[in-house]
């Protein structure tokens, strides 16, 4: 097959592991990105089970073939699936919303695999009013052009980062976990995603298994799993002075992270998922413990953000339209919407 991927950072991840599995990749980025990649290629640092030294993984060394494009040249058209792959704030640039629109035109399904879900992706789930959370998005008029049921989650389990000492073709894997993907509407366009689940679990590195794998599910609500995560831990990594570790900000006071991580994931529950999407938190907390360095929307907003993808706002508007609060995500709120002014300020 062939996979359109927008953003060529945390998307160089997934696009690997198609390129593994013999499928063919373009990645939409910058144009100094786009030059770089086709020149060298991308690398991804991946620590396989039972070994301690990590893995450098080239794009040229694989299956696939991978090239570079800006938005103005990618053409929808000629390939069977989109990966949105970019920080959602990132869509309300203009050459973004073309190429949204020539997606959209071209009728081709999209797979996110942003933190924040796309618009039409909620208006799947009969317990959400999309106008009740449009506030929490950059520009929710981007996404109106595209259809509901061509618009599919993938939850961006993994964790991985550019390192500044490394190229813009250099991504780190700090947490090899799986993409969780929740079908399609149609079953032709979810056989797609099938056939990249089985294609990538078949794959081999010296006789052993590559983690970071796509896991199929039904249920919308898999993806919507990390929701609890991302308050309990990478907002939360955002204080009012500076930023800290996931590790920090889950294991400071985790009875308080207990807390909000059930509160949010009840909230899930709520809108029409099941206890069996949600991970327990005993499990996310063991896994924190490695994650020693600050979120990317901590990170981000330490280097001067005056935007970040807010699911901590969206999750906050999805539980007031229900008539739920709780005072530890309004702090989060109010913590980065403090920050952000102030970098906003700065900026000016």
């Amino acid at each position: 097959m062939k996979i359109l991927v927008l953003g060529a950072s945390y998307g160089s991840l997934l696009s690997t592991k198609l390129l593994m599995a013999g499928h063919d990749v373009t990645l939409v980025c910058t144009a100094d990105e786009a030059l770089l990649i086709n020149a060298k290629g991308t690398i991804v640092r991946l620590t396989l089970r039972d070994e301690k030294e990590p893995r450098l993984i080239l794009s040229g060394d694989l299956r696939g073939h991978l090239d570079a494009v800006t938005p103005a040249k990618a053409v929808p058209a000629d390939y069977n699936l989109v990966a949105l792959a970019m920080q959602e704030p990132q869509y309300d640039a203009p050459e973004i919303g073309d190429l949204l629109s020539r997606i959209a035109s071209a009728g081709k399904p999209a797979m996110s695999i942003m933190n924040m879900p796309p618009l039409p992706y909620l208006r799947r789930i009969p317990g959400i009013d999309a106008r009740t959370i449009r506030e929490a998005y950059a520009d929710p008029s981007v996404w109106d052009v595209l259809n509901p049921a061509l618009v599919t989650l993938c939850s961006p389990d993994p964790q991985a980062f550019r390192s500044p000492e490394e190229g813009l073709n250099f991504l780190h894997v700090g947490l090899p976990t799986n993409f969780k993907v929740a079908a399609f509407d149609s079953p032709v366009h979810t056989d797609l995603l099938k056939t990249l689940e089985r294609d990538i679990a078949a794959v081999r590195l010296d006789g052993k298994e590559v983690p970071v794998k796509l896991k199929l599910n039904e249920s919308l609500f898999v993806p919507l799993a990390k929701w609890p995560m991302l308050l309990t831990g990478n907002y939360r990594a955002i204080t009012r002075s500076g930023v800290r570790p996931i590790e920090a900000a889950v294991h400071e006071d985790l009875s308080l992270s207990r807390e909000v991580y059930n509160w949010v994931a009840d909230l899930t529950i709520a809108l029409g998922g099941s206890q069996e999407d949600a991970v327990p938190f005993e499990k996310y907390a063991r896994a924190a413990e490695g994650l020693l360095k600050p979120s990317s929307a901590a990170r981000a907003i330490a280097a001067g953000a005056t935007r970040i993808e807010r699911v901590d706002l969206l999750v906050q508007k999805l539980a007031a339209s229900r008539g739920l609060w709780h005072p530890e995500v309004d702090q989060i709120v109010s913590i980065v919407d403090a920050r952000l002014a102030a970098n906003r300020r700065l900026a000016s």
